[in-house]
């Protein structure tokens, strides 16, 4: 029995803009997982997953490639991430081989309503990690994140990818995002490794180092979102005069300079200006687009978190899931709590994660 995991995803700032090419987010990995165990096996695998059912899909090979024994499944990303990461192991001369994977998520709430942590992102790095120790490859963080990605890219053609490098490299990151069209046309003509093994254009991905008083405080609406539904509605309305895109993209790269900035300079001061800033950019940007990005829920957890001194916005897309606040250490947080459950806001208890402190 092989078992890897990858962490959940929150966005600190960079929503929106990181979908275009060159532009910036800064992400969190929390300690809040998904985790894929893999059981080598003969004649017919499984995919089985908790947030499915425990029924598995059974599947066989045909060639190289799996063939599952019905059509309808829930494992579009599983699948793609078992597509390329058998597509490098070939190339690397592996035989491929038969197994049961096993999905156990951390990513939603009892009832299966998702937090909003990126379990897409997760599932698809966390399915490359145990294949790659299946097949005896060793994957850098970079390496990683480039599968992942080209396994992600044809499922979700308006994602960032930034929950992939958030998942793949873990702690505070700062990702800009590359261009995916060039992705695209690249890989139609070229090996998985070959992709691998090219600089990707604009993308970086760059450890940050978060001051020693800055504290990540994150609140759960109760109300999931779809982030690909709300990046579509966006991108459909950018060229509409009211939405003042190119104003918002040019706020947006300013505002992430100076945050990274802030994080180079340790300054959490700095910081939360620029997450207050970086809110009031998305503000203009929903209204603009006539898009739901802040809800009132998400308006409340932001105000009673500055009404207790820190920074506040929405986390991710918006529309639902999660907020986030960030305060100096010293102050107490338990009026916060207080404040945001009478609200029916709940606080979630993560921290952040780096796989580089607390590894497998």
């Amino acid at each position: 029995m092989i078992e890897e995991k990858a962490p959940g995803k929150l966005y600190i700032a960079g929503e929106y803009a990181v979908i275009e090419p060159g532009n910036s987010a800064i992400l969190v990995a929390v300690d809040r997982f998904l985790r894929v165990r893999l059981e080598p096996t003969e004649g017919l695998g499984s995919l089985a997953s908790s947030q499915y059912g425990r029924l598995p899909v059974r599947w066989r090979r045909s060639g190289d490639a799996l063939v599952l024994d019905r059509e309808e499944n829930p494992f579009d990303y599983v699948l793609s991430a078992i597509s390329v990461t058998e597509k490098y192991a070939r190339e690397h001369g592996r035989s491929l081989g038969i197994y049961h994977l096993t999905i156990d998520s951390q990513l939603d709430d009892f009832s299966g309503r998702k937090y909003g942590l990126g379990s897409s992102g997760a599932v698809t790095v966390a399915t490359i990690k145990v294949l790659a120790r299946f097949y005896d490859l060793t994957l850098s963080p970079l390496t990683l994140f480039k599968l992942a990605a080209l396994a992600q890219i044809d499922i979700q053609p308006n994602g960032s990818c930034g929950d992939l490098a958030a998942s793949a490299y873990g702690g505070w990151i700062a990702y800009t995002a590359f261009d995916r069209d060039w992705a695209r046309r690249e890989r139609a003509g070229r090996s998985v490794s070959a992709m691998v093994e090219l600089d990707w254009p604009h993308l970086e991905v760059r450890p940050l180092r978060a001051p020693f008083d800055l504290r990540l405080i994150i609140g759960w609406t109760g109300a999931p979102a779809s982030t690909p539904a709300l990046v579509a509605m966006v991108q459909a309305r950018k060229q509409r005069r009211e939405t003042h895109y190119e104003e918002f993209l040019a706020g947006a790269k300013a505002c992430l300079a100076s945050m990274i900035d802030a994080f180079d300079t340790g300054s959490t001061a700095r910081i939360q200006q620029q997450v207050r800033i970086y809110r009031k950019l998305l503000h203009a940007l929903g209204q603009g687009a006539e898009t739901g990005i802040e809800t009132p829920a998400l308006d409340l957890l932001c105000a009673e978190a500055e009404r207790f001194g820190g920074a506040a916005k929405t986390s991710g897309a918006g529309g639902g899931d999660c907020g986030i606040a960030l305060f100096d250490d010293s102050i107490d947080l338990t009026p916060l709590f207080e404040a945001w459950t009478r609200g029916g806001i709940l606080p979630l208890t993560l921290q952040v994660f780096d796989e580089t402190r607390h590894p497998r």
